[in-house]
């Protein structure tokens, strides 16, 4: 193994102060002393401004200097120097990148770039009726996020928002030219319709605000943003993952003995899947649009490719083998009659699906012209055809011929559809793009037919002006974007993509929950196929996908997680790259045969799938290429790599591909020194200066498997291209929160990663201001004592979710078997797992369309004038007051509705509002445990119905049966709880809060939590916090020798006391501090048991569920156990008498039932008897009748 990295355990001990010292300093390199936070100190204040400017100036002086190249960097005495706290790079990358970082910049990319293109691509309506009337968009703006009223000040805050219950969004507007008469108008800013906007994106009001300017719009710095607020409700659309477009992928069907290359072909026009297949022998070209596969060669001669010669040179090139096996193709060919390019479009003609939109005008093509066509925009759409040369799709097809020829003979050419480098994550940016260009398209088509509605009226009093047509379709933008992202369908009929589940709530439970949810990838897998394909690990997803985090069951491995150091890319022009690529000396395709195509010596260069051009000496262009964007000639993002086995170079600007930063190292030294380290200490460059100096770049996982990267310095060699900045970023922000990772076993990361998300902690800087539906708190969170590199990073330890309890090892009565653990009762009473539970209780106060509206009342009295029990804390208003407390039954708003509320009779004139009389519709309290009222709104929503919302407050401390987890995935409920006196103790005296039985250790093999103990009993000594960063952390010689110096036993054990008998125990005891979370899963919310309750309307058997109060199922398998025993009376009980028994009258007879002692099919009641049975068997015997089936039943005497 190589050696530890030495600044891991040097993060700690530096700082001088507290021990919070240290996480603020490294996350905040910048402290420069500009938020005075007295206003007294003005001038002092500019003066430091000036000398931290100049010391500003004179720091990127340094950082020139540094970065000349023939700067050496070297001391006298030091030949070879390790890069001290390297780490720091990953802070600096937070600030600018990852995370959340890809919402919010895929989001700024739409709202800045895509608009514009998607306007620009429809930006004319014309009119049928009037040929003289055009109107032209020339311009689009989002504004502000702002109010749907009339009030002063429209600016709106995102927490508003979730207050009131309203949508956070702006207007978009457009500059429009149209002509009203014979005058062109221009005007500008034009509403079409309101975006809902993205937290922290550049057009929201949090964008680059200070922490104390947040805290005053009641906002969390810590808050991650890149969600929307829909309808008072916080929606993310999660990362979608997808197979890559325009990339020929070659897969084999060894069932159906098919070898295909399938091409998905993306443009802004249209999207189609093209395939080149091989079956029995003989090559096909299929397509949606034609109605049988089409023979290659036919294919390639209709593109212009007449000579057999040249196809065959094309396609096999100049390999025996591939030319032996293709040979046949040419045949099939001259057997088709099919000789010259006007004989292959004819026999192409005949055979494509002809769509015609509307009537049809003019007399009809000919067949070729429809072949032409199809060819030209339809087959391969993303491969650009200039007028009729066909020669870049004709090598295309050829090209992808080729492969499936290489996939014949070596079977490890077979591309594989999970490798990473196939795939594109799709962001918020380009579904809400797709989602808009239909809106819009749609919005054009409403606005030309409303024109044309006027204009096909000869007679009007004014000149027709469009503007009042623009203003009345404002509201189909506004409804298309919050109905989308509200119920997360993204149905498009447009690009024909048909989506449900894009977006979900975002999950509040803690501070982490939600953070992993920003980060968080589905596939678009079914879940119920049991393939294992898709699921598996991928080498490939080192580094760019978490590891560990991951959900358990039927979404294992579909659902993925980014890792810490990860950003997706946006789409970059290739227009430009195009340019460069021919600059650096690649010869254009279109004039080189077959021969000199796949040459030995040759590499085909691709820009995003499509093939430009020829390149004899392919590592000196990469070199090149590489040079160019190291020095910030071209975008960082854009990646190149050569793939050896195929002959090509691939160059890739397209957006959604992941990639993450590397350290260059040339001549066995890494780029970046440890000056150039200590620069970005102080805060005087940042991590893009590193990029634009060339120091560090971006690779994708393509251009990755051409590098070769090392994970520490000690470990590079000469053909080391790039070293890791940090090997722990390969987790994510959720599994980087486990304290030595490296030292459990891999499923247990996984459980924690799950369960992490579930602990009560913290939630918010703002969490006593918000109003959530269902909001868990603790009473008192702390810090680990074990933390790691990741959690001051994300902020965790500003926002932590458990505590840190004193844990003895050693099993305790029997109560603990099976990972139950033993709590303290002096510890509860102390505070330890307390937490809170808030839910909020909404109503609408309504106001009808007949006139009437509800109406809040106070309590109604008796006639003794005493009011009843439930409504004892109602106040005059009809809310009950702050504070009150609220008994199960309570009423606490009590509302009145009118009767008559629905029925459309509008009653005006005198007395009206007297004469309508109102029920009462309160709102009652019905948990079990009483509450308290928290806190009460009243404010009204977008279309001024009054809102109430009642937040109702428990505070919970553990109870049996609560369950509480450590961070290494080992989850137990609470067994006992026990009296401090009767729990052992140390020689201090000090008594463990929990007790953890030692039988959960050996099968499960989580030493990660055994040397978390013992880093936090040592931390809890010396006064500091300890490191259990992945792959480093305090060692545990180190803490060791700490115990040691404090006369503590070096392996961690104690002797303890009996608290029962008083003896000292007759082993050494395991003890030390372990950070335990508390887990939502409170046994008060599912404890449930009935007696006798509501049954279902129709079957009259008992409710299902605890919700409704339900009965208790006993099930088949139960019933099966039952008829095993022959409990046979036990059976009828519980099936029947306890379920739903019910009398009926049955006549012997004639086998049917009656009523009342009377057979209705007899006429008569001599032979009517009565008998019990389930409801549900008259109920299916009645269907039966129903249905023409006649049940009769027979009797006999018992």
């Amino acid at each position: 193994m190589p050696p530890r990295k030495v600044p891991v355990r040097k993060a700690v001990p530096s700082a001088t102060t507290t021990p919070g010292a240290s996480s603020s300093r490294t996350a905040a390199p910048s402290s420069l002393p500009q938020s005075k936070p007295t206003p007294t100190l003005a001038k002092h204040v500019v003066a430091e401004d000036d000398s931290a400017e100049t010391a500003r100036q004179e720091g990127l002086a340094e950082w020139e200097e540094m970065c000349r190249p023939n700067w050496k960097g070297l001391g006298l005495m030091d030949p070879i120097k390790n890069v001290e706290d390297k780490w720091l790079l990953l802070p600096a990358f937070l600030k600018v990148k990852g995370l959340v970082k890809q919402h919010i910049d895929s989001f700024n990319y739409f709202v800045d770039v895509d608009l514009a293109n998607i306007l620009k691509a429809n930006n004319k309506v014309l009119s049928d009726v009037d040929p003289k009337f055009w109107l032209k968009y020339t311009g689009i703006h989002v504004g502000m996020p702002s109010r749907n009223d009339d009030s002063f000040d429209k600016s709106v805050t995102p927490h508003e928002c979730r207050l009131r219950d309203t949508t956070y969004a702006a207007t978009i507007t457009v500059d429009v030219q149209y002509t009203r008469g014979n005058v062109i108008v221009r005007r500008k800013g034009v509403p079409i319709g309101r975006l809902p906007i993205m937290l922290r994106s550049n057009k929201c009001v949090l964008a680059g605000q200070s922490e104390a300017a947040l805290a005053r719009m009641t906002e969390c710095p810590l808050d991650p943003g890149g969600y929307f607020i829909v309808k008072g409700t916080e929606k993310v659309i999660l990362v979608q993952e997808q197979l890559s477009k325009n990339r020929i992928i070659v897969e084999t069907d060894p069932v159906k003995g098919i070898v295909q290359a399938s091409v998905t072909s993306s443009t802004h026009e249209r999207k189609s899947k093209t395939y080149v297949l091989m079956k029995k022998n003989r090559i096909y070209l299929r397509h949606n649009s034609i109605n049988e596969d089409i023979p290659i060669c036919i294919a390639l001669k209709s593109m212009g490719i007449q000579a057999d010669k040249e196809i065959l040179l094309l396609c096999a090139g100049t390999t025996e083998a591939h030319k032996s096996s293709f040979a046949p193709n040419l045949e099939d060919c001259a057997l088709a009659g099919v000789f010259t390019t006007q004989q292959a479009l004819e026999y192409i003609g005949s055979r494509v699906k002809v769509t015609r939109r509307g009537f049809q005008t003019g007399p009809k093509r000919p067949v070729w012209e429809e072949a032409m066509e199809a060819l030209a925009t339809i087959v391969l759409a993303h491969v650009e055809v200039k007028g009729t040369d066909f020669k870049h799709k004709a090598i295309y097809i050829a090209t992808m011929t080729r492969r499936v020829l290489m996939a014949m003979t070596d079977e490890k050419l077979v591309d594989d559809r999970d490798y990473v480098g196939n795939k594109r994550l799709e962001l918020a940016g380009q579904l809400l793009s797709l989602l808009f260009e239909d809106i819009f398209k749609t919005f054009n088509q409403n606005l030309k037919s409303s024109i044309d509605k006027v204009l096909k009226k000869p007679s009007r009093t004014s000149e027709f002006d469009a503007y009042q047509s623009l203003l009345y379709q404002s509201d189909l933008i506004t409804s298309g974007f919050v109905r989308a992202i509200s119920t997360g369908n993204w149905s498009l009929k447009r690009f024909k993509m048909e989506r449900a589940g894009v977006t979900h709530v975002l999950s509040r439970l803690s501070f982490i929950s939600a953070l992993g949810m920003m980060t968080r990838i589905s596939s678009q897998f079914e879940k119920t196929r049991k393939v294992s394909g898709p699921r598996a690990l991928q080498p490939s997803q080192w580094g760019m996908l978490c590891t560990s985090d991951t959900p358990e069951g039927e979404a294992c491995g579909l659902v993925k997680n980014l890792a810490l150091m990860t950003h997706i890319t946006t789409d970059v022009e290739e227009e430009p790259i195009k340019k460069i690529v021919y600059m650096l000396g690649v010869e254009d395709i279109t004039f080189s045969t077959g021969a000199e195509i796949y040459s030995p010596h040759t590499f085909v260069v691709n820009v995003n799938g499509s093939i430009v051009g020829l390149t004899r000496f392919p590592a000196r262009f990469v070199a090149n290429f590489r040079k160019l964007r190291r020095s910030g000639r071209i975008s960082e993002f854009i990646s190149v790599y050569i793939n050896h086995h195929h002959h090509t170079v691939h160059i890739a600007s397209d957006g959604g591909r992941i990639c993450r930063p590397m350290i260059i190292v040339e001549n066995q030294k890494p780029r970046v020194r440890t000056e150039h380290i200590n620069l970005l200490k102080r805060g005087i460059v940042t991590f893009d200066d590193f990029l634009k100096k060339g120091l560090i770049e971006y690779l994708d996982v393509n251009e990755e498997n051409d590098s070769h990267i090392a994970l520490y310095e000690s470990s590079i060699e000469p053909s080391t291209t790039h070293l890791e900045i940090e090997p722990f970023t390969i987790l994510g922000a959720v599994a980087g929160l486990i304290p030595y990772p490296h030292h459990n076993q891999s499923p247990r990361n996984t459980y924690q990663c799950a369960m992490g998300k579930q602990s009560i902690g913290a939630i918010a800087y703002n969490q006593l201001n918000r109003i959530d539906t269902l909001l868990y708190l603790s009473v008192y969170p702390q810090q680990p004592m074990v933390k790691t590199k990741t959690i001051e990073l994300i902020g965790y330890d500003r926002l932590p979710a458990g505590q840190n309890a004193t844990v003895a090892v050693m099993s305790y009565s029997g109560y603990d078997i099976e990972d139950a653990l033993i709590l303290n009762k002096a510890s509860l009473d102390r505070g330890y797992g307390r937490c809170q539970v808030f839910r909020k209780n909404a109503t609408l106060i309504r106001k009808y369309p007949n006139g009437t509206f509800d109406r809040l009342a106070d309590a109604p009295r008796e006639a003794d004038g005493t009011v009843q029990k439930r409504y004892d804390i109602i106040q005059a208003d009809g809310i009950a007051g702050v504070g009150e407390r609220v008994d199960p039954g309570d009423v606490y708003v009590n509302k009145q509705s009118p009767i008559n509320a629905n029925d459309n009779t509008f009653n005006t004139g005198q007395g009206a509002s007297a004469s309508i009389s109102y029920r009462n519709t309160p709102m009652s309290y019905k948990s079990p445990m009483a509450g308290y009222i928290d806190r009460v709104m009243l404010t009204d929503t977008d279309n001024d119905q009054t809102l109430v919302k009642v937040l109702l407050r428990q505070t919970r401390r553990p109870e049996l049966g609560d369950k509480f987890s450590s961070r290494h995935g080992q989850k137990g409920v609470c067994g006992l709880i026990v009296n401090q006196e009767d729990m052992p103790f140390n020689d201090q005296g000090i008594n463990p809060d929990t007790i953890m039985n030692p039988h959960g250790f050996p099968s499960r093999m989580t030493v990660g939590k055994m040397i978390e103990l013992l880093a936090g009993k040592a931390g809890v000594l010396s006064g500091s916090l300890q490191y259990g960063t992945a792959f480093g952390g305090s060692k545990v010689e180190d803490m060791s020798k700490i115990l040691i110096d404090y006369g503590f036993s070096y392996a961690g054990k104690d002797m303890l006391t009996s608290g029962i008998t008083g003896e000292p125990m007759e082993c050494y005891v395991y003890f030390g501090p372990i950070y335990y979370q508390k887990l939502k899963h409170m046994v008060m919310d599912k404890m449930h048991a009935r007696a006798k309750g509501p049954r279902a309307v129709l079957t009259r058997q008992p409710t299902e569920g605890r919700s409704r109060d339900g009965g208790l199922r006993l099930g088949e398998m139960e019933r099966d156990c039952l008829i095993g025993y022959g409990a046979t009376q036990l059976l009828l009980e519980r099936l029947m008498i306890s379920s739903d028994a019910f009398e009926i009258n049955a006549c012997e007879a004639c086998g049917l039932m009656g009523y009342n002692g009377w057979c209705p099919y007899c006429k008569s009641s001599k032979k009517v008897a009565k008998l019990t049975i389930p409801y549900a068997a008259k109920l299916l015997f009645q269907e039966l009748t129903a249905m023409n089936v006649l049940p009769r039943l027979v009797l006999e005497d018992a």
